[in-house]
């Protein structure tokens, strides 16, 4: 079995869209992408759409409506998947399965969400549905209060790591400022993002708004070939591993100081490519929340339990350091629209390894790390990619 390679693709802004679903947000893309693979819409021989929805719309069948924004696409065999907020990576893994076993050449995937069209409270009622219910559908806060937890148990273990958490922040901001495609491009400095004010309240727990990613809408989409077909076009960008674990969805069944999922899959990705964490050029991470970052460090190995902090004081991940992370600005900045948003990960990555980044370029970038989690490290996608051409 041989792994397809990424040809093309296309990216929306992301933000609080004029686009009034996600099917017109997904029509957006989807031809963009397809030109800049150089593929017709007739050469492609499956759809794999993410979509978390969970209540966004009373519209549903989301697969299907790939072929309602283009109908060119609508008798192509599709397919819906969902994964919480490692949606996109889903339906990734999918059409890499597709293509691998021989059943098709040519695969899109397309991530999208439309959110901000959702009243506030409902949102949060709503991405609770990524957490176990029965144990914590009454956090305060939503989602955000689940990562307050965790964040409150991290400081209890190791220490108050609030300024650092402003410090991923901030970095974050700084990095997005030069995505064209990101929900917030504002520079905020650390002294803002670890000062609590009625521009930054406390969110939940030791988080501020400011260690919290955005509600936001948008799509990006990739187009796969296999490898003898991706040997004719004129981008294309392997993956040298990708990886998937999952961790009990209870947080209550699991050590939340640690993304012990987030560490398997990394260690699996690095064995599979036959390279270490010292190889990579830079890695886009899963930032849903600062402490989320903060965690990640330690997971993929930058950093021993509980030494996280070190890695951001001492500007190892910053965009000029020896491991960048988050050059796109992360969900942070850029923004997360559930659905789209492993996709979009990819997408950065991809954009960077072909030299295509602009002034989000991070120079002489030849080895990709990326990692999206779905719920709070539930599940654990990780992958390693390179330019072949």
């Amino acid at each position: 079995m041989t792994d397809p390679q990424i040809v093309g693709w296309a990216h929306g802004a992301f933000g609080k869209s004029e686009h009034p679903d996600t099917e017109t947000l997904m029509a957006d893309v989807v031809p963009a992408a397809l030109s800049h693979a150089g593929v017709e819409a007739g050469d492609v021989d499956g759809v794999f759409v993410g979509v978390f929805n969970n209540g966004f719309s009373p519209q549903d069948f989301q697969g299907a409506l790939v072929g309602m924004g283009d109908e060119r696409l609508a008798r192509v065999p599709a397919t819906r998947y969902e994964n919480a907020c490692a949606t996109g990576s889903a339906a990734l893994h999918g059409a890499m399965d597709f293509i691998a076993s021989g059943r098709g050449r040519v695969a899109l995937v397309v991530g999208a969400e439309k959110m901000t069209a959702t009243e506030g409270a409902k949102v949060g009622d709503i991405l609770l549905g990524a957490s176990y219910r029965k144990e914590e559908a009454e956090v305060d806060a939503g989602f955000a209060g689940l990562f307050g937890r965790i964040a409150a148990n991290y400081f209890q273990k190791y220490g108050d790591r609030s300024e650092e958490l402003a410090m991923i922040a901030a970095k974050n901001h700084a990095n997005g400022c030069a995505n064209p495609y990101a929900h917030m491009r504002r520079d905020f400095d650390v002294g803002f993002c670890n000062t609590v004010s009625d521009k930054n309240p406390q969110v939940a727990g030791p988080l501020r708004r400011t260690d919290c990613s955005l509600v936001s809408d948008g799509a990006a989409a990739l187009v796969l070939a296999d490898p003898e077909t991706a040997a004719e076009m004129e981008r294309a960008i392997a993956f040298r591993a990708r990886s998937h674990a999952n961790e009990p969805l209870a947080l209550s069944r699991r050590d939340v100081t640690r993304f012990e999922g987030a560490r398997r899959a990394w260690e699996d990705a690095y064995a599979m490519a036959g390279v270490t964490l010292d190889d990579l050029s830079f890695v886009e991470t899963h930032d849903c929340f600062t402490i989320a970052e903060l965690l990640e460090y330690e997971a993929m190995g930058l950093a021993a339990p509980g030494e996280g902090y070190r890695v951001i004081r001492d500007g190892t991940t910053r965009k000029d350091g020896r491991l960048p992370v988050n050059p796109s600005g992360g969900l942070k900045s850029k923004g997360h629209p559930i659905g789209a948003t492993g996709v979009s990960m990819h997408v950065m990555a991809a954009m960077q390894l072909a030299g295509e980044a602009g002034d989000m370029q991070v120079p002489d970038a030849t080895l990709a790390g990326v990692f999206n989690m779905g719920g709070a490290a539930v599940a654990n996608y990780a992958s390693i990619l390179e330019r072949v051409r």
